[in-house]
């Protein structure tokens, strides 16, 4: 058998605050909270065909994983959430409003080939790359 990767089937972020964890990634990006398991300290959120789960700090899933994320500790470098649409004005404008702070969009290379994107801070520090449908279809 080999094995063949489809996609993205979801992301695990560990958080001390979910209240703003579950703002950011709902009313400013557009995801939909699915689930939460209280008993767990889980949270999940639809994005797209993939999910974001938040694990609070003070949970069972939390309390195994050491100490909170923060500028020193960090549990991953970045992530990438693939857009439907990308309008670089229009989603600066959106991220401001909701006072947060952006690069500019270039074009990076991803899972679908070359795209614009733009990199945003969720309120726990975690690097969030929004990326748009590809420009080409060149991939390896």
């Amino acid at each position: 058998m080999t094995i063949r990767i489809k996609g993205l089937d979801h992301i695990v972020l560990r958080t001390e605050n979910a209240a703003a964890m579950v703002r950011f990634y709902c009313e400013v990006l557009g995801c939909v909270e699915e689930r939460r398991r209280v008993d767990l300290g889980l949270i999940q959120l639809r994005a797209g065909d993939s999910l974001i789960d938040l694990v609070t700090l003070d949970g069972p899933l939390g309390k195994a994983g050491g100490a909170a994320p923060g500028p020193n500790g960090r549990n991953l470098d970045h992530f990438c959430l693939q857009l439907e649409a990308f309008d670089a004005e229009a989603i600066a404008t959106q991220l401001f409003a909701h006072g947060l702070e952006t690069d500019e969009s270039v074009l990076r290379y991803g899972a679908s080939g070359y795209g614009p994107s733009i990199y945003v801070r969720d309120p726990d520090g975690n690097t969030v790359e929004l990326k748009g449908p590809p420009e080409n279809d060149e991939r390896p």
